[in-house]
């Protein structure tokens, strides 16, 4: 399958909220969300939407990371949603689709999150930490959210990324 573009701000895709795929499989958006985001040089997840496709779909894979300290390995998921969370901390983000910008980013420390498989099984995963920071990150690309919509403020949470590629 094809490494996909990303879509950047402002395309309107990474605006609006998603669809749901309701038990539906799409094994060609599972393939080129896992092969868009293995050839990017750290990326940790890939939302649906950055590829261009309004589904509530995306890939999330930590292990490679090093502020990585819960790693569930790769996961697909269609139709994510948090149940629960709690805890909260400001940390640093990036994001594919805001390629000069870095934010600090209010999340939950520790969430659980209900979705489906590719295969249309039910999953539940409860994580914390950098994971639950990376889910939270691709939640709101399927919602339509940005990390530049999550700051408090603009001048003081938002940075020039130093060494982006």
């Amino acid at each position: 399958m094809p490494v996909r573009p990303v879509c950047r701000i402002p395309d309107p895709v990474l605006k609006r909220r998603s669809e749901e795929l309701v038990g539906m499989s799409d094994e060609e958006l599972v393939q080129d969300l896992i092969d868009t985001m293995d050839a990017s040089p750290a990326c940790v997840g890939l939302a649906a939407p950055q590829i261009g496709i309004s589904k509530r779909a995306f890939a999330l894979d930590v292990s490679r990371h090093p502020k990585t300290t819960v790693c569930h390995g790769l996961i697909v998921m269609f139709d994510p949603l948090i149940v629960e969370s709690a805890g909260s901390n400001i940390g640093r983000e990036g994001c594919m689709s805001v390629p000069d910008l870095t934010a600090n980013v209010a999340r939950a420390q520790q969430i659980v999150v209900q979705g489906y498989s590719p295969d249309g099984a039910k999953v539940v995963i409860a994580t914390e930490g950098f994971e639950a920071r990376a889910f939270q990150h691709e939640i709101d690309h399927l919602d339509g959210l940005l990390i530049l919509d999550r700051v408090r403020s603009l001048s003081t949470d938002v940075f020039r990324r130093k060494n982006y590629q």
